[in-house]
């Protein structure tokens, strides 16, 4: 009798996966087939990872209330985090 949700994915499980997948492929122990089906099943967690992600970023809006005391629901956005080659320091 499990409960829906001990199968269901979630974020964190999701995430927690992914930490596992990445420490064991960072070993030196595994046999190509299992590294490549690791990578596999991590390429899946992160898939679906960016599935929560999108409906999360899809329900997240900012409010702003207006000069006439109105709400205005404006689209939540994403700073961008890439590590680039960042100018000054």
């Amino acid at each position: 009798m499990s409960d829906a949700s001990d199968q269901a994915p979630n974020f964190e499980r999701l995430m927690g996966d992914l930490e596992d997948i990445v420490e064991r492929l960072g070993g030196n122990d595994l046999e190509l087939e299992e590294a490549l089906a690791l990578f596999e099943r991590g390429v899946g967690c992160l898939r679906d990872a960016g599935k929560f992600l999108d409906g999360a970023e899809g329900r997240v809006e900012e409010l702003i209330e207006s000069a006439a005391g109105d709400f205005e629901a404006i689209g939540f956005e994403v700073p961008d985090h890439e590590g680039g080659a960042a100018g000054g320091g």
